[in-house]
């Protein structure tokens, strides 16, 4: 199926250029979105006809895009999800969960340009497509809590620092049962663990009465 683009498409050109798109991508997107015309002699024509009315269409919307982004370029969203403690979610952030937090500025989930949800906690840029010729930085900051928020976002892996903390707790509670087993092994432990120890004396029987003795 060939179109004509009204407007710059990322991967298939720009205004005015003729490509060859599938039928569905045609049909269910360029199309309806006003983004191509069917590529007929009539519309050829008329796209000619109305060239500096699209440009000039075009370039407005650019400059209102690149003004909006000024704003919104920077923008810090806090998404609060369940995770693992080796910081894999349970489940993930999609680009619809990133739109509803910018709704207030006007982003829409098409807008969001995200390849693949995310999955992890930590502090991940996302790019806001406002207009084909104008892209803007957001960050996602993905944590398990306000507080894990607030220390993702001044730089800590959090995640690096539970595993560190617990493999501290571990080696201090290793330590301390190694200290525990050289004390029993040199006899300093306490009475109730180790017992009374034998002195290899023993008392001797007391004396019983010889034979013929008076009672």
């Amino acid at each position: 199926m060939e179109v004509i683009l009204l407007e710059r498409v990322e991967k298939l050109g720009n205004m005015g250029d003729v490509v060859s798109v599938k039928p569905g991508f045609g049909r269910n997107f360029l199309l309806p979105q006003e983004k191509a015309l069917r590529a007929t002699k009539a519309n050829l024509a008329r796209f000619e006809a109305e060239r500096e009315y699209l440009e000039q269409r075009n370039a407005e919307n650019r400059d209102k895009a690149a003004a909006d982004g000024e704003k919104l370029d920077g923008t810090k969203v806090i998404l609060i999800r369940k995770a693992g403690d080796t910081g894999n979610l349970y489940g993930s952030v999609s680009a619809r969960d990133i739109a509803e937090h910018l709704e207030d500025k006007g982003v829409k989930r098409n807008m969001i340009v995200l390849e693949n949800p995310i999955k992890t906690l930590g502090l991940h840029g996302v790019k806001v497509k406002l207009h084909p010729e104008v892209l803007v930085d957001v960050e996602v900051n993905v944590a398990r809590s306000e507080d894990e928020a607030e220390r993702q976002a001044k730089g800590e892996d959090v995640i690096a620092a539970a595993m560190a903390e617990e493999k501290a707790d571990m080696a201090e509670a290793n330590a301390e049962r190694a200290a525990n087993a050289v004390s029993m092994f040199e006899g300093d432990a306490p009475d109730e663990i180790m017992g009374d120890a034998p002195t290899g004396e023993e008392e001797a029987p007391a004396e019983t009465a010889k034979e013929g003795d008076d009672a």
